[in-house]
């Protein structure tokens, strides 16, 4: 890779300063940029912004600036974050090995069944993250596979003690920054919606655990799991939700993080109707699919963030043409903080 050009800068609103660094490789050029503000109390040490910039793409920078100019005018009342959870809000690797998903870190009790699940694992994984299959056909085998994890589950008398057990073994991790961002968008009354193809059950008992606290801004659209009274899985609650079909689900199948503390359904209806009015959208995903993530919502500026996590070679030209910003080699999660903080840092908490 040669580097060209050295560095571009321009103005964005209120101080923000986006930094481009341009690099070519044979005929492509990538552009690579990092948020910068003076006497930032969230900036990073010089390595670790020298090491978030060299895993950032932007091929737009302009109309980037654009959509920070629309969204930060519009200010927070009409902002929301869509998330994916698992390789998004969690890191793809831990400790030099992929990392678990909400899914792969379950342990029903049975290595039997948890034996078979790892064999769907094995066989889907390579097929879901393989550029070359088309998304029809990718969507079909998708739900052939989450299909059938899901009767193991259910078949294997899968319970909640074990999901709690299953959360306290694994190694799942979320991405540096994670928590602050969490804590920025709550201060500011700002909704998070994660959209998963996990378990619900399973991303709120890894929120718990690993983050030692609840958000009551967050919702979490997964798939729901119901237990009878000895605390056993019988079903899933509403249609299938997997990596491609993400979209179809939003606000009817959400559920607040703090469901299980018990909420008034009036509340929940008016937080749904208020949802459909932020307009303006942060989306992150780790997938091309996961772009689709926001569609039903009549959004009127949308600023995509994409995670990839793996395959970059293969798969880098195909990101940087759909995501606005694309992060690489299991970023973390302070370019985004930055981000967000500097659309809203002079609104008043």
């Amino acid at each position: 890779m040669l580097i060209i050009n050295c560095c571009t800068r321009f103005h964005a609103p209120s101080s923000i300063r986006i930094s481009v660094v341009r690099r070519r490789t044979h005929s492509q050029t990538h552009s690579f940029c990092c948020f910068g503000h003076e006497n930032n109390s969230l900036a990073k040490s010089p390595m670790e912004q020298s090491n978030l910039s060299a895993n950032t793409v932007m091929d737009h920078p302009r109309a980037l600036t654009d959509k920070i100019n629309l969204i930060r005018d519009a200010g927070p009342s009409k902002f929301q974050v869509i998330a994916d959870f698992d390789a998004t809000l969690t890191r793809y690797r831990v400790n030099g090995l992929r990392g678990q998903t909400s899914h792969g870190l379950l342990q029903q009790g049975n290595a039997y069944y948890d034996a078979k699940r790892q064999a769907l694992y094995d066989h889907y994984h390579p097929l879901e993250i393989s550029p070359l299959i088309p998304v029809d056909e990718k969507t079909k085998l998708m739900e052939e596979w989450w299909s059938k994890t899901h009767e193991l589950l259910i078949e294997g008398g899968l319970t909640y003690e074990a999901i709690k057990k299953s959360v306290a073994d694994s190694s799942i991790a979320f991405r540096q920054g994670v928590t602050e961002l969490f804590e920025f968008l709550e201060k500011k009354e700002i909704p998070v919606l994660i959209f998963s193809a996990g378990l619900a059950d399973v991303i709120e008992e890894v929120l718990r655990q690993n983050l030692h606290r609840t958000f009551k801004n967050v919702k979490i659209v997964s798939n729901r799991m119901v237990f009878n009274d000895d605390g056993q899985l019988v079903s899933f609650k509403g249609k299938l939700i997997h990596v491609l079909n993400k979209n179809e689900h939003a606000l009817d199948m959400a559920a607040p993080l703090h469901d299980r503390l018990g909420v008034d359904t009036a509340e929940e209806d008016e937080e749904n109707a208020n949802m459909k009015k932020r307009t303006n959208v942060l989306l992150m995903g780790d997938h091309l699919g996961d772009l689709r993530m926001s569609d039903g919502l009549n959004y009127e500026t949308r600023i995509s963030i994409g995670f990839l996590n793996d395959n970059i070679e293969k798969s880098l030209e195909s990101y940087r043409e759909a995501f606005d910003l694309v992060y690489l080699n299991d970023a973390p999660m302070w370019g985004v903080l930055e981000l967000v903080s500097q659309l809203f840092s002079t609104e008043a908490s």
